[in-house]
């Protein structure tokens, strides 16, 4: 969450941490700041009052005057304070109904619903491994219903047909009939949206809730929306009894404040967050990871299990049983892990996950260049032919010359990826024996994060 808010305070986190004492003076300088970073972000100024008290009671207190680590304990203070704002832990979707469950997605147009609500089926399938239905009441905004058929198919979800001459409420009604006689476990809803909240709005998702009784009611509402999103939150708070909150765009230069206002404004849980535009983007809302992402203190735990997704660990087992059995490590493997690193949601989306003291070197990197370069790799090796992929020594002058024309690079960036094989190679090789131990004693010799690492291809 690359954002003002998270800049300023990381910075006065730094700060923080390096008082050795705590009084009330520094104390309110302190908190002066963090309500100016609140402010500047959009956060409402109610919600940013009874955040400073919270904060201020609790820092002025024993637990932080009597720490041997006072300005550690002030920053763990902000640190859960902000999560509370938030909402405390988790909370998901809840699916405890007669199924099929009915989801109703309301929200501003432009808020992200229809793509949202393909997310959501996409992560229905996935982790709760549920039959997941989805149709468009809106037939207001050209394309919308096709829109929805196409991302909902990507998501493997099916879609119930409807067209703009219809009815919302008739259109609803003849999909959950539909989801009833097919064994549907959800029916995700996906409403009209408006450019500005109107009575007509307000009234039809009125009638879709009364006549679906839907098991969960979510607004959809763009975190770079601002003092907007507040506005928004209010008018959809009277309007419908909302059980969840789905923030969308939140991997976007935000300010980040719609997170902490909505939730206090409607007092419904935050239950999903849009963290990219991609259909896998879509993650369990966590008040605690978000808190210490604001904080710069990174999302290790969200990393891990972005990892963990995105490494094939059938073809990693392959790969190091080769390896030991001498087979040695060509460009296929190295091709492998190149794609295994795009699978991951690339360099961008892994480094935003990190706490920002360790991404502060590469914060000066251009990331765009990185994932760039990542893809260039992966055109040079796909223009070779399998024997040259399985044999890199054979890749003489004339060989590279037509691998760069194949790939649409100059000699040298082919030159740059063999060199770079042979020192992923080498490291393989070091690995077969009992070289691994060696070798991480080397590396964690190592300064920084550069070091005296070979360069990976990512």
């Amino acid at each position: 969450m690359a954002s003002a808010l998270t800049d300023k305070l990381t910075r006065l986190v730094k700060e923080m941490r390096g008082q050795a004492r705590i009084t009330e003076s520094n104390v309110t300088d302190m908190l002066r700041e963090v309500r100016m970073a609140l402010l500047e972000a959009d956060v409402a100024l109610p919600v940013v009052r009874d955040f400073i008290a919270r904060v201020k009671e609790k820092a002025l207190g024993q637990e932080v005057l009597g720490s041997l680590k006072p300005g550690q304990t002030l920053v763990s203070i902000v640190n859960r304070e902000l999560a509370a704002t938030m909402g405390e832990g988790i909370s998901d979707i809840n699916l405890a109904a007669q199924p099929p469950a009915v989801v109703l997605m309301a929200g501003l147009q432009g808020a992200g619903k229809t793509t949202t609500t393909a997310k959501l089926a996409k992560h229905l399938i996935e982790k709760r491994k549920k039959k997941v239905l989805t149709v468009s009441g809106d037939v207001y905004r050209p394309a919308a219903i096709e829109q929805l058929k196409t991302v909902t198919r990507q998501a493997g979800a099916e879609w119930f047909p409807s067209t703009p001459d219809q009815k919302p409420l008739d259109i609803a009604l003849a999909a959950l009939d539909y989801a009833k006689k097919h064994y549907f476990d959800v029916l995700l809803v996906d409403t009209a949206g408006r450019l500005a909240i109107d009575e007509a709005l307000m009234k039809e998702i009125k009638d879709l809730h009364a006549a679906l009784n839907p098991v969960e009611t979510l607004f959809v509402v763009d975190a770079m929306q601002g003092q907007d999103a507040i506005n928004t939150a209010k008018a959809f708070k009277e309007a419908l009894p909302l059980t969840g909150i789905v923030l969308t765009k939140l991997d976007g230069d935000s300010r980040g404040g719609a997170a902490l206002s909505v939730r206090q404004i409607t007092g419904a849980p935050i239950k999903f967050a849009g963290v990219s535009e991609k259909l896998d983007g879509l993650e369990v809302f966590d008040a605690e990871r978000h808190a210490g992402r604001i904080l710069g203190m990174g999302d290790i735990v969200a990393l891990v299990e972005q990892v963990s997704a995105g490494v094939d660990m059938e073809a990693a087992q392959k790969l190091a049983a080769k390896v030991k059995s001498g087979d040695g490590f060509d460009l296929n493997d190295f091709l492998s892990q190149i794609q295994q690193m795009k699978q991951m949601g690339g360099l961008s989306s892994l480094m935003d996950k990190l706490p920002s003291h360790l991404t502060a070197k590469a914060g000066a990197v251009d990331m765009d260049k990185a994932e760039k370069d990542i893809k260039r790799k992966e055109g040079i090796i796909q223009s070779m032919t399998p024997l040259e992929r399985r044999k890199p020594d054979l890749i003489k002058a004339t060989r590279k010359k037509r691998i760069a024309n194949g790939a649409g690079v100059h000699v040298q960036e082919v030159n740059r990826l063999l060199k770079e094989f042979e020192q992923m190679q080498g490291m393989m090789k070091k690995m077969k024996g009992g070289g691994l131990m060696k070798m991480m004693k080397k590396m964690g010799g190592m300064k920084g994060m550069g070091g005296g690492m070979p360069k990976m291809p990512f």
